[in-house]
C-alpha cells in the first residue's frame, strides 16, 4: 500500500523442527476437511507494498530518478539488505519472514526475471520455489473504476487482475509448460492473495480528499474484485490460500498526521489510533471474510485462511513494550520529516530533507504507511502462530451469491 504525496482534508517456543510442522498443520485446515502436515514447495504471492519484493522498480525503471523513488535510496533496505531492494521497509517484509519459517528463499520479483522472459542468465528452476507478483501502489480494482469517482491512480497496469493475467499466462507457461506439472506444481503452492486494496481506499481518502462515505461504496466491489481472484485461482488448481485482511489504518501515521483531530473522542485512549479510521478497516474486514466464508463452503476441499493482520498490527499498538517497541514509536514514523508523527506531507522518507530514527527496531511505522523490519517479524510470527483461522471462515450473515462472488 504505498501512496506518495498527500494533501490533507478535514497477538509455547518450539524448536524450528517442530514449529515448521506446527506451521504447515494450521495452514491445512480448511473447514470440511480433516488435519494433514505436508510441506509447501513454493509461495506465491499478489498484492501491493506491503509485499513487494522489488517488482515495482522493475516495471517503471525511471521511477527511481523521480521523488516515487525514494523506496530506492537509502535508509531503505538499511538494516538487513544494507542497500535498497524495491522494499517498503528499513528490512524484511512479513512475507520474507513466512518464506524463511518453511524454509523456502526470499520470494523473486516476477517482472524482469527469465520467467518474464525478459532477463538472461538464470534458470526456470529458480522459481520453483515461488516468485512474487505483488507491485507497490498496486489497487485491487481497476482504471475504470478509479475514473469514475474522479480519483487518478499512479500505477493502473498493476491491478490485481493484471497480477493474475502476469501469473496464468506468462509465468506459468514457462515454469510448467506440461499440464500435468503445472497441476502438481499449483497444488503444491501456498498462495497469498494480498494484502491488496489498502491502495484503493488511500488514494480516495489520502490523495483525492474523498469522504469516508464515498470510501466505504468502494468496500463491496474491492471485496469483490479479492474474492473473483481466490476464485480464479481455485479454477487454477490452488488447494490452500491465504487471504490477508487490511491493516488498522488509524494508527499509521500518515493517516494520523493526514486527520489530525482535535476532538480527543476520536482517539482510542489505550493506543492513540484514530478510531474512525480502524472502524472502516474492520468494514472491509469484516466483509472480506463473510465472502471468504461463502468460497470456502463452497470449495471443501480447498482451504481458504483469511489472515488477521488487523488483529496481528493492534498487539503490537496495544503493548508496543512487550514487543519491544517504545511508546514513542507506536505511532511515530521512524523514517519521515518535520511533522506531527514525524511524518511531512511534503517530504517522503528518502527524499532530501527526510530524516531516520536511530534505532529503527524500537518503531513499528517505517515511513508512514509501512512497518519496520522489527514489526514485519512480529506480524508475521503472530500471524503463523495464532491468526491462521481457516476453520473459522464462515459466510458471517451474507448471502451467498450463486457464481461465489460478492452480489452487489
Amino acid at each position: 500500500m504505498a501512496a506518495s504525496s498527500s494533501s490533507s482534508p478535514k497477538k509455547p517456543i518450539l524448536s524450528p523442527h517442530l514449529f515448521a510442522i506446527f506451521l504447515a498443520t494450521i495452514i491445512l485446515l480448511p473447514s470440511n476437511t480433516h488435519a494433514s502436515l505436508r510441506e509447501f514447495k513454493s509461495i506465491i504471492s499478489f498484492g501491493d507494498s506491503l509485499t513487494d519484493t522489488g517488482n515495482l522498480a522493475r516495471l517503471f525503471p525511471s521511477i527511481a530518478a523521480s521523488d516515487l523513488g525514494n523506496f530506492l535510496r537509502l535508509p531503505y533496505g538499511e538494516t538487513f539488505f544494507h542497500r535498497p531492494t524495491g522494499r517498503w521497509s528499513n528490512g524484511r517484509l512479513a512475507i520474507d519472514f513466512i518464506a524463511q519459517k518453511f524454509g523456502l528463499p526470499f520470494i523473486r520479483p516476477f517482472v524482469g526475471s527469465c520467467a518474464d522472459g525478459n532477463a538472461s542468465g538464470c534458470a526456470n528452476d529458480d522459481f520453483r520455489h515461488g516468485v512474487n507478483f505483488a507491485v507497490a501502489g498496486a489497487t485491487a480494482l481497476d482504471k475504470d473504476f478509479f475514473d469514475t469517482y474522479g480519483v487518478e491512480i499512479p500505477f493502473p497496469s498493476a491491478s490485481l487482475d493484471n497480477q493474475l493475467n502476469w501469473f496464468e499466462h506468462r509465468f506459468l507457461p514457462v515454469v510448467c509448460p506440461e499440464p500435468q506439472d503445472c497441476k502438481t506444481y499449483i497444488e503444491n503452492t501456498l498462495f497469498f492473495v494480498g494484502e491488496i486494496g489498502g491502495n484503493d481506499y488511500n488514494y480516495a481518502l489520502i490523495q483525492a480528499n474523498k469522504t469516508l462515505e464515498v470510501a466505504q461504496e468502494f468496500i463491496p466491489y474491492v471485496v469483490k474484485i479479492i474474492a473473483s481472484a481466490v476464485v480464479d485461482l481455485i479454477k487454477l488448481g490452488a488447494k490452500t490460500l491465504i487471504v490477508p485482511g487490511n491493516f488498522p489504518i488509524g494508527c499509521t501515521s500518515k493517516y494520523l498526521t493526514v486527520y489530525q483531530s482535535s476532538n480527543k473522542r476520536d482517539y482510542d485512549p489505550k493506543t492513540g489510533c484514530l478510531n474512525w479510521l480502524n472502524e472502516f478497516s474492520q468494514q472491509h474486514n469484516r466483509a472480506l471474510r463473510s465472502q471468504l466464508g461463502c468460497i470456502q463452503k463452497r470449495n471443501p476441499n480447498v482451504a481458504i485462511i483469511y489472515a488477521d493482520n488487523y488483529g496481528a498490527s493492534m498487539r503490537l499498538y496495544r503493548n508496543p513494550k512487550k514487543y519491544g517497541f517504545s511508546r514513542l514509536g507506536s505511532l511515530y514514523a521512524c523514517c519521515g520529516g518535520e511533522g506531527p508523527y514525524n511524518i511531512s506531507l511534503t517530504t517522503n522518507c528518502g527524499n532530501p530533507g527526510s530524516y531516520t530514527c536511530p534505532d529503527p527496531s524500537m518503531y513499528i511505522c517505517w515511513d508512514g504507511l509501512h512497518f519496520t523490519e522489527a514489526a514485519n517479524r512480529h506480524i508475521a510470527n503472530i500471524l503463523v502462530e495464532e491468526s491462521f483461522d481457516g476453520p473459522t471462515l464462515i459466510a458471517e450473515g451474507h448471502r451467498c451469491s450463486s457464481d461465489m462472488y460478492t452480489d452487489i
